[in-house]
């Protein structure tokens, strides 16, 4: 049986061909067909001979069907995916290109090795669909606004202690600061807030989420409600004390610019510090260090503005006095102070109800009255009242003795042996 040949040919080949047989046959002149293909009289005649010599499947080009020139080794390709399956098996073909350029010495492109991951049936690496959200325009300045969250999750992976990342991003600029913390709470955000305006400065605005830390779950006191005020967490009110404005979001879409950069860390920094051997939170802060100003460089953008708005840290402000826990407590009459079941001796005569008490970042402890430091030693034994003794030591007035308690039948006993003795 007789198949005949098909041959593929694409739009512009079809037209190119049109006009190939109407040169051939006379109709149309070699220059005019040049003009209407963009194409020289030399070439025009080339294709004219391969179309009479070969038939329609002249005007194809020769090179089709065979391998290009610049094909990568078929070595190289086997190397790569090898490779990938030993150490880079979770790792998308962008990151993976990367690593295999950089450690492995195999200069392939991202979509080179998708291309390659895909004919081997993997797909893993995928987008998947999400809803849809309006999308909100950047800040023009640097400064302006910055988002900040904690991450929760296994960073070390099984290799280290569980640890969560406090990240702040610079919602104009894209530029990233972030540090490993034990948990996330009061004193690792002031911390790591210090630790970013030290840094960069005071920003306009912090966007952060509604979790206890940031904002207080507490209902407003009577105060309060007069005054027209919401209870602040102890976080909220250090920021206000240092003059930025705190803004929450209600849904983590919301700042959705700090939560991809969660996405984006907990795909590439879990999988670089793995191939850097980081086992303790001391090592992955470290390791930050030298981290996020290669990743600042490569994904940080130019603002609208260029004016920077982060204010310098003025000197008249003492930023471990302000990023601190700040509790109020009753000074008692005997000038002594209870906090965290702890009673403070104050050593200084002052007029006063209540004092404030500074947990300050180092772990210290202050006690404050209108700003002004106050002397205080700890009472080391406290006075022990009397329903606090044992139960042994504790003398009970006024109980009658039970009708069957033993001193009543020794007694009884007693009486009755006389009784006998003085009948005759």
């Amino acid at each position: 049986m007789v198949r005949e040949d098909k041959v593929l040919m694409s739009v512009k080949e079809l037209r190119r061909l049109h006009v190939i047989h109407q040169v051939i046959e006379k109709k149309v002149t070699q220059g005019t067909a040049s003009g209407l293909l963009g194409l020289t009289d030399r070439q025009i005649r080339r294709i004219s001979q391969r179309v009479q010599e070969l038939g329609e499947k002249g005007i194809a080009h020769r090179s089709r069907g065979k391998p290009s020139n610049r094909q990568i080794d078929p070595q190289t390709k086997v190397k790569a995916l090898g490779l990938y399956e030993k150490q880079y098996g979770d790792f998308g073909p962008t990151l993976a290109a990367e690593k295999l350029r950089e450690r492995d010495r195999i200069p392939i492109s991202d979509e080179t090795l998708r291309l390659w991951l895909l004919e081997a049936g993997i797909d893993h690496f995928k987008r998947r669909k999400r809803p849809h959200r309006q999308w909100r325009e950047r800040k023009t300045h640097r400064g302006e606004l910055v988002q900040m969250d904690g991450s929760h999750h296994k960073w070390l992976e099984d290799r280290g202690p569980a640890c969560v990342l406090m990240a702040y991003i610079d919602d104009a600029s894209g530029r990233v600061y972030a540090q490993f913390y034990a948990y996330e709470g009061t004193i690792p955000a002031m911390d790591s807030f210090k630790r970013y305006i030290k840094r960069h400065g005071l920003p306009l605005a912090v966007y952060a989420d509604k979790h206890t830390t940031y904002k207080s779950p507490a209902e407003p006191t009577i105060e309060e409600q007069l005054e027209g005020q919401e209870p602040m967490s102890q976080f909220e009110r250090a920021v206000s004390e240092l003059g930025v404005e705190m803004i929450h979001a209600h849904s983590p879409q919301a700042k959705g610019r700090i939560e991809r950069l969660f996405g984006t860390f907990q795909d590439r920094l879990i999988k670089e510090m793995r191939l850097a051997g980081i086992t303790t939170m001391e090592e992955a802060n470290r390791f930050l260090g030298g981290y996020l100003p290669i990743y600042n460089r490569r994904f940080t953008i130019r603002p609208a503005q260029s004016a920077d708005l982060h204010r310098p840290i003025p000197k008249r402000y003492d930023l471990d006095r302000t990023l601190c826990i700040k509790t109020e407590r009753a000074l008692r009459n005997d000038f002594t102070v209870a906090h965290n079941r702890t009673l403070y001796q104050i050593q200084d005569n002052l007029r006063a109800h209540r004092v404030t008490v500074e947990e300050r970042l180092d772990g210290s402890l202050r006690i404050t009255h209108q700003g002004q430091r106050l002397r205080c030693h700890v009472i080391a034994h406290r006075p022990v009242k009397a329903h606090e003794l044992p139960k042994i030591l504790v003398r009970k007035r006024g109980t009658k003795p039970a009708p069957d308690h033993p001193w009543k039948r020794t007694f009884e006993l007693r009486k009755k042996k006389e009784a006998s003795a003085s009948i005759p």
